[in-house]
């Protein structure tokens, strides 16, 4: 071996360790920055302005059509108020629920995040993933992964909310899991589920999906608190009884059959909720 190729030969395993450490920092994250996000002082000052304990929950609520993503605040009586509105730079796809993968739509429905779902090391600055497909849409046949509000402005069946935008919300999800909330509710409509909105839509195919979803849209719009919203074969539940707010949606779910069925209706047929 010559004496150059001797002097190369610690510079190249240099090299190929810094690759290597790099890769792995990419795969698996370990040796990547971990990023939480940020909230700004005008957001906190807001917070103050508004009554909302900056340890307060939250709640998400997701609007195709006027492409903005919310976030709402509990306020200290207990009701919750709309903190920031967030413009949505894209999302893929129609008007209408996600049904398969590859499809490259955005998915509709009541999902939940909790600690699980972030994702500090995403390529995309910072996300966190919907929960899709729940219970509700096994039960249908529909399929996905990796359905994510993320940073950036490119979507592939995702929500994309700018790095900048995302720094923030991804900020306030993560302070509300830490201040103790289990899980934050994020709610994807079509549109703002006015009944002028709904008539707009009247012929649309998607109507009697959407039309469930606005029994929740509706209870929330009368109480000011997010209805507990249980995903079951066939249908969403939703309740504002706060006897049924710490039940688990198996409970909720069996309990709507077992009420359906004494009423000799079908899985869509009347519930005590």
């Amino acid at each position: 071996m010559s004496t150059s190729s001797l002097r190369a030969r610690p510079f190249a395993v240099a090299l190929i360790i810094l690759m290597a450490a790099a890769l792995a920092a990419c795969s698996s994250g370990r040796q990547a920055k971990v990023k939480t996000g940020s909230v700004s002082i005008a957001t906190v000052s807001l917070m103050s302005r508004l009554d909302m304990p900056r340890s307060a929950p939250i709640l998400i609520r997701i609007f195709k059509e006027e492409a903005v993503l919310e976030v709402w605040k509990q306020e200290r009586d207990g009701r919750y108020g709309l903190l920031r509105s967030y413009p949505i730079c894209q999302f893929s796809g129609e008007l209408g629920p996600k049904e398969r993968e590859g499809d490259r739509q955005a998915p509709e429905g009541f999902y939940e995040i909790d600690r699980s779902s972030l994702n500090p090391f995403s390529r995309n600055h910072l996300a966190f993933n919907i929960g899709f497909p729940n219970a509700y849409d096994r039960s249908l046949g529909r399929t996905g992964s990796h359905l994510m509000v993320h940073g950036g402005c490119k979507s592939v069946g995702c929500y994309a909310m700018t790095h900048r935008r995302m720094e923030e919300i991804y900020g306030l999800v993560r302070e509300a899991l830490l201040s103790g909330q289990r899980s934050i509710p994020i709610q994807a409509f079509p549109f703002r589920m006015t009944e002028e909105n709904m008539m707009r839509h009247a012929d649309n195919p998607n109507m009697p999906f959407w039309e469930m979803l606005k029994v929740g849209y509706d209870a929330f719009a009368q109480t000011g608190v997010p209805p507990r919203v249980a995903a079951c074969p066939g249908s969403y539940k939703f309740t504002t009884d706060p006897q049924w707010r710490q039940a688990s949606d198996a409970e909720i779910c069996e309990a709507s059959a077992s009420y359906a069925a004494l009423q000799g209706q079908g899985p869509g047929g009347p519930s005590p909720f």
